[in-house]
């Protein structure tokens, strides 16, 4: 197993700007669980439709590749846990996984695995991967989490100016970088493009993440509102979708392929299940 583990930083520029949406709702879902599992988490989806993520058995979690139908177990070996969060057109697959006390990022390349650690940091975990192999993710150091891009072993941080937390979440083929930031204890998404930040917050709601990006810009997260976790979907042109399963108590958008097909997690009944959303 390899090790990546080169820093550089730049100054990041902020703008703020509130986008507002138009209501509307996804209906057609399909439940996605591994059978036997006690909880299935997809975490990733790309053009081809292979689904990347994390179920639990007994209380241990494996991660899983759903590809035509079928899962494999792809855990990183001698890992505690292994967390996939995002799978590229070529199925290179990123994630985290635990060695004791200690996350460190991964990278799953033709069936090898590389470990990504950020130099310094106390944790690691990678979220996001574009075609050309750009990865993002969290790294935590000096009490706090920061966001990173990883480029062509190059290593930049990713701070929202005057925010407590920072978290690069998904990146699209273009190089824009979604995640979410804290700030005045209030969790909010962002949209960074061309060095500048937009911050992505949904009306009436008291926290929001923007989880993942496809090429034309569509982004997909979560939001609380009521005491309740919904989906939703945000179109390139700025409006709003809900994404609630029916009879869920709760929802959450994950990943989004250039299709517009949508991938990730509803509880119902206790148990909680993924879903695949077209």
């Amino acid at each position: 197993m390899r090790t990546i583990g080169l820093v550089a930083c730049y100054a990041l520029v902020i703008v703020l700007t509130l986008l507002v949406p138009v209501s509307a709702q996804v209906s057609d879902f399909t439940t996605i669980d591994v059978p036997g599992a006690s909880s299935t988490m997809p975490r990733g989806i790309n053009p081809r439709g292979d689904i990347v993520g994390f179920y639990g058995v007994g209380g241990v979690f494996h991660a899983f590749l759903l590809h035509d139908g079928t899962f494999t177990i792809i855990d990183v070996p001698g890992a505690a846990f292994t967390r996939p969060r995002s799978i590229n057109p070529q199925g290179d697959v990123v994630g985290f996984y635990g060695t004791g006390s200690v996350s460190h990022g991964f990278l799953l390349l033709e069936g090898s695995f590389t470990t990504i650690d950020v130099p310094g940091a106390s944790s690691t975990s990678a979220f996001g991967i574009n075609p050309r192999g750009d990865i993002v993710g969290l790294y935590f150091a000096g009490g706090a989490n920061h966001g990173f891009l990883l480029h062509e072993g190059t290593f930049t941080t990713i701070d929202v100016p005057g925010a407590s937390s920072t978290q690069a979440l998904g990146i699209n083929p273009r190089g824009d970088i979604v995640g979410q930031y804290s700030a005045g204890g209030t969790t909010h998404g962002f949209l960074l493009h061309e060095g500048t930040f937009t911050t992505i917050d949904v009306p009436g709601a008291s926290s929001t993440v923007a989880q993942a990006i496809n090429p034309r810009g569509d982004i997909v997260g979560q939001y609380s509102a009521g005491g309740t976790t919904h989906g939703f979907l945000l179109d390139k042109d700025g409006s709003f979708t809900s994404i609630d399963v029916p009879g869920a108590s709760l929802s959450a958008a994950v990943s989004i392929n250039p299709q517009g097909d949508i991938v990730g997690q509803y509880s119902a009944g206790g148990t909680t299940h993924g879903f695949l959303a077209r």
